[in-house]
């Protein structure tokens, strides 16, 4: 048995981040109905990479099932209310006033289902001058200032991600989780509003407060930090190594103990996190020659015997084959499998549900709620 076992939720979802939501709660155990257009939700389109199934799909409509409807019509309209009516969850992420000119806005689902934990994924608060505007996850990353303190001092960067999206779907879930326990007290359904923008908005808290409290504004870095240091790249002879040191103790354990270079220990200007972000040039005149003389494994070798943090630089190509990885296999139809990084918090006993095609449980459903 799963934990959300007997648990019917209905999605009108499309591209990342409602799919995102709703494949977490299909993977405990929701029975999870994604309706859709004739020609399929936007994410059957994107591209055809996986044995002629885009990517995006089969990342986020696994163990879903697939009912298409004209809502627009009255008699599939009206069958979507009969769902809603057994439904414990609606997840929504269409277009500003469209669950509206359906008769379905916040007031109506409220008063029509009591029981109903109804959620809106849009990309700006209601309440906003910003509500009707269109959001995607680089419009969102751009105007919530991710790309402001992302890319080179020279140029702003869209994190390589879909950030704003990934963000919001998670947030949706833990709300819905939420709800879920308080309807388990109070009997009660509720309306959730998670726009993009305030998931993103709260990820800039860190430079937000440096900006209110000191008037700093954050800078580009590339792959170093901007606010702890020295946490950055460092070429050595035959390769780069990322280092992260992030408290004074960790500080001299470098410069004793990897590096042989009690000197800096000591050196006033380098003595708190603060000054070392203060003087970081005068700091990488120091490090940069003493990293570029060793070789990669002679770096390695160092920071661990002194218990400083390092990775390397991967590609996605390295990523297919790293030894961290973990991994589940997506059933797509007719045989074939797509296999994607495992969900972060199942263990080896997961199991991808199938990819629904298009409309395929459209008559089981309709049959089912009349």
């Amino acid at each position: 048995m799963k934990a959300l076992d007997g648990i019917l939720v209905i999605a009108l979802e499309q591209a990342v981040a409602a799919p995102l939501c709703t494949v977490r709660l299909a993977d405990a155990g929701a029975r999870v109905i994604k309706i859709e257009r004739a020609e399929g939700e936007t994410a059957r389109h994107y591209d055809y990479a996986a044995h002629g199934t885009c990517t995006y799909f089969a990342w986020l409509n696994r163990g879903k099932e697939s009912a298409v409807l004209d809502l627009k019509q009255p008699d599939d309209l009206g069958l979507l209310r009969r769902m809603l009516t057994q439904a414990d969850v609606l997840v929504q992420n269409l277009a500003p006033g469209a669950m509206d000119r359906l008769g379905l806005g916040a007031d109506s689902l409220r008063r029509d289902y009591p029981q109903l934990i109804s959620v809106a994924i849009c990309g700006y608060g209601s309440d906003t001058t910003y509500a009707q505007m269109k959001a995607y996850d680089l419009l969102v990353q751009a105007e919530s200032g991710i790309c402001a303190v992302t890319g080179s001092p020279e140029e702003p960067a869209k994190v390589g991600a879909p950030v704003a999206d990934v963000a919001t779907g998670a947030n949706a879930h833990a709300a819905i989780l939420e709800a879920l326990i308080a309807r388990g007290r109070t009997g009660s359904g509720q309306h959730i509003e998670v726009s993009m923008f305030d998931g993103l908005a709260d990820w800039m808290a860190v430079p937000f407060l440096h900006f209110e409290h000191r008037a700093h504004e954050t800078a580009r870095f590339g792959m170093s930090h901007a606010t702890v240091y020295p946490y950055r790249p460092y070429d050595c002879a035959d390769g780069t190594l990322i280092i992260a040191v992030q408290n004074n103790a960790q500080w001299q354990k470098l410069c004793v103990q990897a590096l042989d270079r009690p000197d800096l220990a000591r050196a006033t200007e380098f003595a708190s996190n603060a000054d070392r972000v203060a003087n970081r040039a005068a700091l990488d005149a120091e490090l940069v020659p003493l990293f570029a003389a060793l070789n990669l494994q002679q770096a390695i070798a160092r920071c661990e015997a002194a218990g400083i943090a390092w990775a390397q630089y991967r590609s996605v190509a390295d990523l297919v084959r790293h030894p961290a990885l973990r991994r589940t296999d997506v059933p797509l139809g007719e045989g074939l499998f797509a296999s994607i990084p495992r969900p972060a918090g199942r263990d080896a006993s997961f199991a991808a549900g199938p990819l629904p095609a298009l409309g395929a449980q459209t008559d089981m459903i309709r049959e089912e709620f009349g």
